[in-house]
């Protein structure tokens, strides 16, 4: 691989730091970049017994630091608020990756105070400060719900300077082209949201498009699949090889299978360091049987290498 070619590699896992958890692809938004193919009909969900077998796991492993739970719309799964309770009660961390609109569909009331109560942090989806971009790309009149999401988030204490209630906003590209620095384009986010609508977060982070599920079917249909994929090599950074997200988090899919990251999964890409006895969570004592195990790459993984490079905390090396 190009990665052991320039003496970096071959890329191992550490011990599993964050145990990202896709507990279905239901989802009320259907957005044109989603990698998982997400969206209001799709009815693949996580079942009590497999959040339990991840409840086992999480009490099983020391060097588990955080609980990422993301979908479809992680909020949607009956077992939502188990799995947040049971690694809460650990003393670990919890990541929800919300759309924001989620928090206004029926019967989902309890779920603002819900999360405060939990200190859940949130990563919540925003892919421009203008309606017409976040409407072109999630949706029509999703702009104006997220900045009612946004704002009664604001109202619990999410995002407020010094809160420990963390609010961090995510930037994807629109189209076919690698994120601007996510520091610059942070302190608009913050300019652009404080004076036109009174709404305060923590950071903003830039994910680059990955050209997997909806996104590359877009791209295939423009014809744009190859020109994406050579811009992501042409931007290759050895740099951020080290802080691949792939090196210390391990991603679950819905049924308990096991795979490198989120990307993986979504090309049901088997795990690198995948024997047969460890294709799934329920065959795990604890998360410490992965360490050093290889990790699968393909060529989608140019997208996490890009530029100042991608992973679920945003990028990787600041420009």
């Amino acid at each position: 691989s190009l990665v052991e070619q320039l003496g970096l590699g071959p890329l191992k896992r550490e011990p599993v730091k964050t145990l990202q958890i896709n507990v279905g692809k239901l989802c009320n938004q259907a957005c044109r970049h989603c990698h998982v193919d997400a969206g209001p009909k799709r009815t693949e969900m996580m079942d009590r017994a497999t959040a339990e077998t991840l409840a086992a796991l999480m009490a099983n492993s020391p060097s588990l630091e955080t609980v990422d739970l993301t979908g479809g719309a992680p909020e949607l799964n009956p077992q939502f608020r188990f799995l947040v309770t049971s690694a809460r009660s650990l003393g670990l961390s919890v990541i929800d990756r919300c759309n924001l609109t989620v928090l206004f569909e029926p019967a989902m009331d309890w779920l603002p105070r819900f999360l405060s109560s939990q200190e859940v942090a949130l990563v919540c989806s925003l892919p421009c400060y203008t309606a017409d971009n976040v409407d072109k790309q999630r949706g029509s009149g999703v702009f104006e719900r997220s900045i009612e999401a946004l704002r009664l988030l604001n109202s619990l204490g999410y995002g407020l300077p010094g809160s420990r209630l963390s609010l961090d906003l995510v930037y994807n590209p629109v189209g076919p082209s690698l994120p601007p620095p996510q520091s610059q384009l942070q302190a608009r986010y913050r300019d652009e949201l404080r004076e036109h609508f009174k709404v305060e977060f923590h950071r903003l982070l830039t994910i680059t498009n990955m050209p997997v599920k909806r996104f590359a079917e877009q791209l295939d249909r423009a014809g744009a699949y190859e020109d994406y994929m050579e811009l992501l090599v042409a931007n290759f950074n050895p740099a951020t090889i080290p802080a691949l997200m792939c090196r210390t988090t391990l991603s679950v899919g819905w049924d308990g299978t096991l795979y490198d990251c989120d990307f993986n999964q979504m090309l049901e890409k088997p795990a690198g360091f995948t024997e047969a006895s460890l294709a799934s969570a329920a065959a795990l004592a604890s998360l410490a049987a992965v360490e050093g195990g290889a990790i699968a790459t393909g060529r989608h993984c140019f997208g996490c290498t890009a530029g100042s490079g991608s992973s679920c905390g945003g990028e990787l090396q600041p420009a």
